[in-house]
């Protein structure tokens, strides 16, 4: 699952829907946007939506600061 290469697009929108729940304002759009980009991916790798998914939260969740 960590082998998975992400485009910048989908890891802006995940950050993007990461840091408006955080703020407590993640909207319908934003969250929809981050689940086609998601399973458009998956479909385009040939991997489960769910490994790429858990993937991507991973790789921005918990990516090592920077600096």
């Amino acid at each position: 699952m960590s082998d998975i290469e992400f485009p910048d697009t989908l890891i802006a929108l995940e950050r993007a829907a990461w840091e408006e729940h955080r703020a407590g304002r993640l909207t319908v759009a934003t969250a929809n946007a981050v689940q086609d980009a998601i399973t458009a991916h998956a479909e385009a790798v040939g991997m489960p939506r769910v490994d790429v998914e858990m993937a991507l939260k991973k790789a921005v969740r918990h990516a090592p600061a920077e600096g």
